[in-house]
């Protein structure tokens, strides 16, 4: 009947070992723990009590670990620079093959970097954002 105790001894350990880490994987554990525990006031056997604890918890883990971590995500919001990635510009000055030019995209003027040559007025797509420079490429239309 003391298994109880080391239950509790374990959850508690796991608490603070996922409080410390936040990497969603003695929290499952902590849930097999409780079970266990509550197994333990019924049924003696350590043996079964931490079957129990083992297997729930590696069940729980396996199957719903990449569904909270989706849930849990933080959203991340656009800065002001990222939100031109993907955007259109036009070229103000000529990009030669890995050499300057200028882009003004979103009514400002960035420096502008790309695997090809672009000429003045020609529309890119911005692929990045490298230091205060902008990786482009030309914009493909569709017809």
């Amino acid at each position: 009947m003391i298994n109880w105790f080391f239950w509790v001894i374990v959850i508690l350990i796991l608490i603070i070992a996922e409080a410390c880490t936040l990497n969603l994987v003695s929290i499952w554990f902590i849930a097999s723990g409780l079970v266990a525990l509550i197994v333990s006031l019924f049924i003696d056997s350590f043996l079964i009590q931490f079957a129990v604890f083992v297997l729930l918890g590696a069940f729980l883990l396996l199957t719903t670990r990449k569904i909270i971590k989706k849930w849990l995500k933080p959203r991340s919001e656009k800065t002001n620079l990222d939100r031109v990635v993907g955007m259109s510009g036009i070229v103000t000055e000529q990009i030669n093959k890995y050499e300057l030019g200028e882009v003004k995209v979103d009514g400002k003027r960035w420096s502008a970097i790309s695997n090809d040559k672009i000429q003045i007025g020609e529309e890119v797509i911005i692929d990045q954002i490298d230091g205060v420079k902008l990786k482009v490429r030309k914009k493909v239309d569709k017809e």
